[in-house]
């Protein structure tokens, strides 16, 4: 027969365009992917009791005796057996913290950090930011979470606390998470302040008294996962709020009380980072969890429509990155993108590509071993003839040169698969491209790929906490166009009482403007950049240089701080 025992409890946790969007556990046992390992806590036996590791044991070898007589007790009998001495299979729940206390990786100080902004490269991130004022300790935590398809695994992010003798340093302190832009880094880390993005983070938010949570996202960093559930709504959401919930279990363990949780919450990102927060917003929401305010910045909210405006020749800057990480997340999590990668991609491209990204390849070793193309997303060959003129496209004039980066030889979507695209679309069409109708996504597309974007695009709900889009119109990476259908849905689904705000950097100065100061500062900053490069040899008044330089260089600091101003508000 089998014995029954009770015990105390054994808890087993499951481990799991340019260089960027342009712009470690404490006494922990390695975890290996597919298995378990097993975290104790810490018992101090008192006078006469067996320590908790001779107890742990115990249960151990009974356990291992229940299982030789399995064939007399039966699976069930087992596993009864097992659950009774506390012993239990599968995942922890999403938002477990795997780590405790969370490893403190760097402490920041307000004067290192003046000087580390003071350098050539980010005088202008100090001006906006301002003069820090409370020392930064960075800490990484580890979590649980999901992937694409929702199965259990795990990803890391960043825990910045603020600290020092200043009154907004310590004490109860509102919580801003963020959400990064695009990566093809696998070791991308939100703690690492020599990426430009955390250090941005730091400067205007953890260094001014904002207690910062920032996930690197499932499948980067140490996450278990092998590919990135790029641009998928529910996943990412998901992720974001699994790190809210690790980072305030941490928070009291790193910060000793002395900076403790407002419960304030505020949100933003960018890029990516931008479709990931309003996304979060919208699932907290739902949820019935509390947002303070949110601020999504240059984002592609309107997700079907920007796909099919990129496959009707608008190829925006860094297509071929971000077409591969959407359409490969897209197949990982749904399963039916493609039966083959050569039916989407051309063959040079195909095979691997489906565990391409991320990597920990740089972009140019990516584009010099042929790998991805840097540029040229389609063919110069019309996929049809009616498609001639959008092949590619030579307005709006601004951003006609961007548009022909997009083609070439050596391009990576296969011309049949951009006909069936354009096909669908011409037969389903998105509501807010090519003509703006009923400004939501198809919900009758039957391409694969499209159901998908329309799964994923946010023009379906209205935020009840005050919200506020920033972005600059002239984006060729991330087309404003998102913000502007974005803002129309809400004015026909919001009501008058909703707190929507839209900030474009590139529009005038109005009577009583809050942010014109930052648009000023908008402008001189991209005279100063065209004016540099005129200086060093070009010979197009330095339109180039701004074009690279205008999502992640130019709009993005701006946007930070009128982020930052935006929360100051509640």
């Amino acid at each position: 027969m089998c014995l029954q025992s009770a015990g105390g409890t054994v808890t087993n946790t499951h481990s799991d365009l340019s260089e960027r969007d342009d712009m470690i556990s404490h006494g922990e046992a390695a975890g290996v992917p597919g298995t378990e390992r097993t975290a104790l806590s810490p018992v101090q036996p008192g006078p006469g009791l067996r320590s908790e590791p001779f107890m742990i044991h115990t249960r151990l070898l009974f356990a291992a005796s229940c299982l030789t007589l399995m064939s007399a007790c039966g699976a069930d009998s087992v596993g009864g057996a097992l659950a009774s001495i506390g012993i239990t299979s599968g995942p922890p729940p999403e938002g477990t913290l795997l780590q405790s206390p969370a490893q403190l990786v760097s402490t920041v100080t307000a004067p290192s950090l003046l000087v580390e902004l003071n350098v050539a490269t980010h005088q202008q991130l100090l001006s906006l930011s301002g003069t820090p004022v409370c020392d930064v300790l960075i800490y990484t935590i580890e979590y649980e979470t999901v992937d694409g398809a929702n199965q259990p695994t795990t990803a890391s992010g960043a825990l910045m606390v603020p600290s020092g003798l200043g009154s907004t340093c310590t004490g109860s302190r509102p919580i801003v998470e963020y959400a990064h832009g695009t990566s093809t880094d696998r070791n991308f880390s939100m703690a690492d302040l020599s990426n430009d993005e955390p250090l941005a983070l730091a400067a205007v938010f953890a260094s001014q008294g904002y207690i910062v949570v920032a996930p690197n996202y499932a499948g980067y960093d140490t996450s278990t996962l092998t590919y990135h559930p790029y641009l998928i709504a529910e996943q990412q959401s998901k992720d974001m709020m699994d790190a809210l919930k690790a980072a305030r279990t941490a928070l009291p363990l790193v910060s000793a009380t002395l900076t403790r949780d407002s419960g304030k919450l505020f949100i933003t990102g960018y890029s990516q980072g931008g479709y990931v927060a309003m996304a979060t917003h919208r699932a907290m929401q739902a949820a019935g969890m509390t947002v303070t305010a949110s601020a999504p910045m240059s984002g592609p909210y309107a997700l079907a429509a920007f796909a099919d405006a990129v496959f009707y020749g608008d190829v925006n800057g860094g297509a071929p990155i971000s077409t591969t990480l959407l359409l490969t997340a897209y197949q990982a999590a749904y399963g039916n993108i493609y039966a083959d990668p050569s039916e989407v991609f051309e063959p040079p491209y195909a095979t691997g590509i489906q565990t391409l990204l991320p990597t920990t390849m740089t972009r140019s070793q990516l584009y010099s071993e042929g790998l991805l193309p840097q540029y040229a997303l389609f063919s110069l060959t019309p996929p049809a003839p009616q498609f001639a003129a959008i092949t590619p496209p030579t307005t709006p004039a601004a951003l006609a040169a961007v548009f022909a980066l997009g083609f070439g030889t050596g391009n990576l979507i296969q011309n049949s698969y951009r006909l069936s695209y354009l096909q669908d679309a011409q037969a389903n069409p998105d509501g807010g491209f090519p003509t703006v109708t009923t400004g939501v996504a198809s919900p009758s597309a039957q391409l694969p790929a499209r159901q998908a974007l329309q799964r994923n695009d946010l023009r379906n709900w209205v935020p009840t906490a005050p919200l506020q889009l920033c972005g600059g119109d002239l984006d060729p990476v991330v087309f404003f166009f998102n913000t502007q259908l974005m803002q129309g849905y809400w004015a026909a689904n919001a009501p008058a009482s909703a707190s929507i705000g839209v900030l474009d950097l590139e529009s005038a100065v109005a009577a009583n403007d809050p942010y014109a100061t930052l648009k000023q500062g908008f402008e001189l900053a991209k005279q100063a950049l065209a004016a540099a490069a005129v200086a060093q040899g070009a010979s197009d008044g330095g339109a180039s240089a701004v074009a690279t330089a205008y999502h992640a260089t130019l709009v993005a600091p701006f946007c930070f701080a009128a982020s930052r101003s935006f929360f100051a508000n509640y």
